[in-house]
């Protein structure tokens, strides 16, 4: 049975026992800060779990992309090397939100194994819970008298707290599990007498986690039941894949034999053939699988947070391809099979191939430009400690490849493993920090901003706000909640700021880039302008408010005004950047994707994935093209559609979005599809005109064009040529005579420096001659020690050099402030160096002014900041010379 089938299977049974079918959510979580990637099935219903959302359904079913490369799950160096880890992998799972509980959890869970999967009944183990006294808490006999209807009473077995209780934190949400067992036999075992159930090795392998989230854990520890317990459950696919299909490896599976042969074509090299190139096969077909999901999700390598997991595993990858003899770009190409293998479940990875290829292409032409190099140092390294009988790769090493040569750490635990050494983790992990703590840089989790306690609370009572503001801009509606610091209120006064939740709005509250409606609220009351509108998970509106006169109070009937003007012009910058978006993916390529967007009234950002800064010329057609399509005046369409259906016709769904089984389509019509839940003009004519005010670069691969559009794309425009007009009566010429002017007056400027200079030189030279015949000769040596006029320290070495030329033997300490600053500099020949060294003089000298300084014996300089302290500095310096020459 094939991978594809088992998960339709799952899925179908589930969905035939009253289970919503709901596609897998992004690897990117939303509304969840506390997480680097969704790493479990039941991320996306956490909401659920928490009472904080309700869903049209009790009873879900998901396959869930899932991600573990990062935070606590940090095991890159076991990929590869053990049958069952991976980093990227898809979770099967049913969930019930307060519907059944364990009865049925376990009869479903069995009925599918045996009956379904065809699994032998006498080769099933379930564990449950032993009971924590700790928590008060007894044996799962509820758990267990279930399983008896099924297992005879050997095969039920009991675990501790750490194997079998889950919960999503210190407080919250929890319960006992019950995971399910299969005895794969002796030959996938360890050999050892004592192997039983809770081995780690792959005899007793566990097939499926059935979580039984029956209490609520306050902060003092103390378990409460819950009135609705819950069921989470997970199996991996690609797990159950390698029994079903008895294979000793998930590797073996289906899943990943299209990976394989792409790898051996490449290499020319055999998968199980060689126990240790196997290992580089797996490792190259488990991190191809994540970097494709990953750059399919709208994740880009770079140096911190995602992008930095993404650059690891396509780094070790590109690392274990050197092992199999790849050292021309290769990735991208086996990054294609998983595609076409996956297309039937995840078509947009087909659809994304040209941009997913081109993100790892270049990523493996960046690495190849430093790998050996950096390679070589780390063998040369390895090698010297080797000899000197060190077996450890010190962290400080660790951490220079990673900063200079961007090695990530598990290529140097790779090569340590190859040659019997152990790496110095903790003392990586210390200078990582280090830095971690000087760039400030730190991982913003999901970049949801943290909900409070009081909008938790709202959720939970089912608090929501209708969104009328597509067809209106002014509406009645009544004040549901007022929120002041967290905390929930009854009423506002005025000078007050507050946030107002109401049970329907014409406000726009701020997603997918556009930024939030202002306006203003009417009361009974009172009067409070809007600032700002925010869209919180659940539905909740959260309207900004600065209270102007009167008061607010909640259950208060009010008027809500959207300020016309600002809607509008934020109008024009959303459906510009639809049309942006299609002319960038026209000129530049179709790897084109958006990759974030903020769009207010006055101007809009778009950034975009691109390898290169665009040309000037491309930037211009840009430009014109956009414009072009903005006088065509095509009309907008909007649908409201199924989410499948919308992607097959066609239409764009962005990156950064989560979007639900019904979306809304924006449709320029035989132009641009884009699933969207901003606000549009109703055709491209209302933007007037488009300008691009800027283009630069944001990160790795990633580029941003700052746009204006209508009132504000003139207003720039009259700006732009005021200023040209300006330029040209200021230079006599007509506005075009302006660059060859300006370019004339430049030369003409530059002519003028290099005179300048010229007479510096001179009179420095002079300078330098009259303050030499001051020099005097302490036991034999020309010294000289001055204060002179200067402004930096430059001027100090011209003077130091012209002493060092016209004398053979001598010492030199010169002296200038200027804006409050000190510059020192202690010259000496080198024939002087043995008994006077200049950095050790500067040194002591630059203590009197309030500074400090060093450099080579004969020369060094130092700065401070108490000029009235130069003199005596200077005095100092001579009675160091004096005693040195004595």
């Amino acid at each position: 049975m094939k991978a594809r089938e088992i998960r339709k299977k799952f899925l179908e049974y589930f969905q035939e026992h009253g289970h919503a079918i709901v596609k897998s959510s992004s690897l990117i979580p939303h509304d969840d800060p506390t997480l680097l990637f969704t790493n479990a099935g039941m991320n996306q219903f956490k909401r659920c779990f928490l009472g904080e959302e309700k869903r049209p359904y009790t009873r879900a079913t998901t396959s869930q992309k899932c991600m573990r490369a990062g935070g606590k799950h940090n095991d890159l160096e076991n990929v590869g090397y053990t049958a069952r880890h991976h980093t990227f992998f898809e979770m099967l799972g049913n969930f019930s939100f307060g519907d059944y509980f364990k009865e049925e959890a376990i009869q479903f869970a069995w009925e599918f194994l045996t009956e379904h999967m065809g699994l032998p009944q006498d080769k099933l183990y379930a564990t449950i819970h032993e009971g924590d006294a700790a928590m008060n808490l007894g044996p799962d006999q509820e758990a267990e008298g279930f399983w008896k209807r099924f297992l005879p009473e050997g095969r039920i077995l009991k675990f501790p707290t750490k194997d079998n209780f889950w919960a999503m934190g210190d407080t919250g949400p929890c319960g006992p599990c019950s995971e399910i067992l299969i005895d794969q036999g002796e030959a996938m075992g360890c050999g050892r007498p004592d192997c039983r159930p809770g081995c780690d090795c792959d005899r007793y392998l566990e097939l499926w986690n059935l979580v039984f989230m029956q209490f609520n854990r306050t902060e003092d520890g103390v378990l409460h039941p819950l009135p609705k317990p819950s069921i989470d459950t997970g199996m991996g696919l690609e797990r159950i894949a390698a029994v079903i299909q008895k294979v000793p490896s998930n590797y073996d599976t289906d899943l990943f034999a299209p990976m394989m042969e792409a790898i051996g074509a490449l290499s020319g090299l055999r998968y199980g053939t060689d126990p240790e190139k196997d290992a580089s096969f797996r490792v190259i077909a488990d991190h191809g699988r994540a970097a494709a999901f990953l750059i399919g999700d709208g994740v880009l390598p770079s140096n911190e947070g995602r992008g930095y997991v993404l650059r690891r595993v396509i780094r070790r990858a590109l690392r274990h391809g050197r092992f199999l003899g790849l050292d021309r770009p290769f990735l991208h190409q086996v990054v294609v099979a998983v595609m076409e293998s996956m297309a039937d479940t995840y078509p947009e990875l087909l659809e994304n191939k040209s941009y997913i290829t081109k993100v790892i292409l270049h990523e493996e032409e960046r690495f190849s430009e430093t790998l050996d190099h950096g390679l070589r140092l780390l063998q040369n390294e390895m090698n010297r400690l080797r000899d000197e009988g060190s077996h450890t790769v010190p962290g400080e090493l660790i951490f220079k490849l990673y900063d200079t040569y961007g090695f990530p750490i598990d290529i140097v635990t790779d090569m340590a493993r190859k040659m019997g050494m152990q790496v110095d983790e903790a003392g990586f992990e210390d200078r990582m920090e280090k830095q971690r703590e000087q760039s400030r840089k730190h991982w913003k989790g999901s970049g949801e901003r943290e909900i409070s306690k009081a909008y938790r609370s709202l959720a939970s009572q089912g608090v929501r706000t209708e969104f009328v503001g597509y067809e209106q801009l002014e509406a009645q509606a009544r004040v549901l909640a007022l929120v002041r610091g967290g905390n929930l209120v009854e009423s506002a006064a005025a000078g007050s700021e507050v946030e107002v939740v109401v049970d329907r709005t014409p406000f726009y509250g701020e997603a997918g880039g556009q930024v939030g409606d202002t306006g203003r609220l009417e009361g009974p009351q009172g009067e409070a302008v809007i600032t700002d509108t925010l869209r919180l998970p659940g539905d909740i509106w959260v309207h900004v408010a600065r209270l102007e006169k009167g008061s607010l109070t909640t259950g208060e009937s009010v008027t809500l005004r959207v300020d016309a003007q600002s809607r509008n012009d934020t109008a024009l910058n959303h459906t510009a950047t639809h049309i942006l978006h299609r002319v960038l993916r026209d000129v530049l390529g179709d790897h084109v994707k958006q990759s974030g967007s903020l769009v207010a009234p006055e101007r809009f950002r778009f950034d975009f994935t691109h390898f290169a800064a665009p040309t000037e010329e491309e930037l211009r057609e840009i430009e014109r093209r956009v414009n072009q399509a903005i006088r065509e005046n095509r009309p907008l369409q909007v649908k409201i559609m199924g989410f499948e259906e919308a992607v097959r016709s066609g239409a764009v769904a962005l990156f950064e979005e989560k979007y639900g089984d019904t979306v809304r389509l924006v449709e320029i019509l035989d132009f641009s599809k884009e699933l969207c839940g901003g606000t549009h003009t109703q055709r491209t004519g209302d933007i007037g005109t488009f300008v691009i005010v800027q283009e630069t670069s944001v990160a790795a691969g990633v580029r941003r064009i700052e746009a204006m559009t209508g009132r504000h794309a003139l207003a720039y425009w009259q700006k732009q040529r005021e200023t040209l007009s300006t330029a040209a009566r200021r230079l006599k010429s007509l506005p075009e005579e302006v660059p060859d002017k300006v370019q004339r007056l430049l030369s003409h400027n530059k002519d003028l420096e290099k005179e300048l200079e010229a007479l510096k030189a001179s009179l420095t030279a002079q300078k330098s001659a009259d303050l030499l015949d001051r020099a005097q000769e302490i036991g034999g040596v020309q010294v000289l020690v001055s204060r002179v006029q200067a402004t930096n320290p430059k001027a100090l070495r011209e003077i130091n050099d012209r002493f060092k030329e016209r004398i053979s033997c001598g010492v030199v300490v010169l002296g200038a402030a200027h804006d409050a600053k000190v510059f020192l500099l202690v010259g000496v020949t080198k024939d002087l160096t043995p008994r006077i060294h200049a950095g050790e003089i500067v040194k002591e000298v630059a203590q009197v002014v309030g500074g400090s300084g060093g450099g080579r014996p004969d020369m060094a300089q130092a700065g401070g900041s108490r000029p009235e302290k130069l003199e005596e500095a200077l005095e100092r310096a001579r009675a160091i010379i004096r005693e040195k020459l004595s």
